[in-house]
């Protein structure tokens, strides 16, 4: 009989330990290091196949079984309707355990979402420090993050060369507005977290959503620094959470519908805004259905009258005098993320 310790068809496995792979009653050793894997690969082993979700992976040549090394996080599916994947409680070893019907798959990944190098790319074009456009605000470094449908991270990137050229803060911030943008928009509706900062205001109808969903700081503040940014983001493959209520944050779509979210982070939350757009266009995944922003998409409103309050129920304040200091909301209109409203 499986133990309580059997974790079905998809199988997370833990970062930074190591894992032997056994069948209840013949035990096949421990698996010796031998090549190492490319991220992003997927293996077939003795029992299953396994996606690697970032990091190394080293695999035995002799048995064709994967195991992580540290800074890996990936999943197993067992393939064969005999076995399961278990983990022995106290022994972080993963067992096969004899089983009498196949599970079903149910897990999220990354498929249709751009990789971190289409990430980086897209993100280094769509803001000046690394030779693209003004976005007003002060054209500072940027993080960005994307989350696929399931709230898991897929990439985080950067556009300065060191970890410490970007707010280190924003880096958390952009994967918490990708959060936020995968979680309240749907394949008929796209809310942006811009959209979200006037109804979540003291007495607005949405008061409180900001509370929710808390980041989990164990995943977001994981591992080495140097790391940020990078393939191996140690954010990679988890679900960081959080809910933020101001520009940055836009959900994705292809053809098909919204497959996840970016969020993007770095500067004042209005130039914010206006680099997510940039790059949701360049990465082509920006087939938005409707919205309550300007012309019925996912854009910023600069719609707060004196008082501070939206003549549409979602809009969003200005990052300064109308026109200055950066000219963020000049720049939505000329790219067509927003409109400046009727404040001013």
């Amino acid at each position: 009989m499986p133990s309580d310790s059997c974790k079905g068809d998809t199988v997370p496995l833990a970062v930074g330990k190591r894992y032997n792979f056994h069948k209840i009653g013949w035990h096949l050793g421990n698996l010796g290091v031998h090549d190492v894997i490319e991220i992003n690969r997927v293996l077939e082993g003795p029992f299953g196949v396994f996606r690697v979700r970032g990091g190394l992976v080293f695999e035995d040549r002799s048995l064709g079984t994967p195991f992580p090394s540290n800074n890996s996080i990936w999943e197993a599916k067992m393939t064969d309707p005999k076995y399961r994947l278990c983990k022995t409680l106290g022994a972080a070893l993963v067992s096969a355990v004899a089983l009498g019907a196949t599970p079903a798959l149910a897990h999220a990944d990354c498929a249709g979402l751009p990789s971190h190098s289409e990430l980086t790319t897209a993100l280094k074009a769509s803001v000046k420090p690394s030779g693209g456009p003004s976005n007003g605000g002060f054209d500072l470094n940027m993080w960005a993050t994307v989350v696929n449908r399931g709230g898991e991270v897929c990439a985080v990137a950067r556009t300065g060369g060191d970890p410490g050229d970007q707010w280190p803060g924003s880096r958390v911030i952009s994967a918490q507005k990708a959060n936020t943008a995968n979680s309240f928009s749907i394949p008929g509706l796209a809310l942006s977290t811009a959209n979200l900062w006037a109804p979540t205001q003291p007495g607005g109808s949405l008061f409180g959503l900001q509370f929710s969903n808390p980041v989990d700081t164990e995943a977001a503040y994981a591992g080495e620094a140097k790391y940020f940014g990078t393939p191996k983001d140690p954010m990679t493959g988890k679900r960081v959470g959080g809910v933020n209520v101001f520009g940055g944050g836009l959900a994705l779509y292809d053809a098909s519908g919204i497959i996840g979210a970016l969020g993007v982070s770095g500067d004042s939350s209005c130039a914010d805004h206006n680099v997510a757009w940039r790059t949701r266009t360049t990465l082509g995944l920006d087939n938005v259905p409707g919205g309550v922003g300007p012309n019925g998409k996912d854009g910023i409103n600069y719609d707060l009258d004196a008082n501070g309050m939206s003549a549409g129920g979602f809009g969003h304040p200005r990052c300064g005098a109308p026109g200055s200091p950066g000219k963020e909301d000049e720049i939505a209109v000329e790219i067509g993320a927003g409109g400046p409203g009727s404040n001013g």
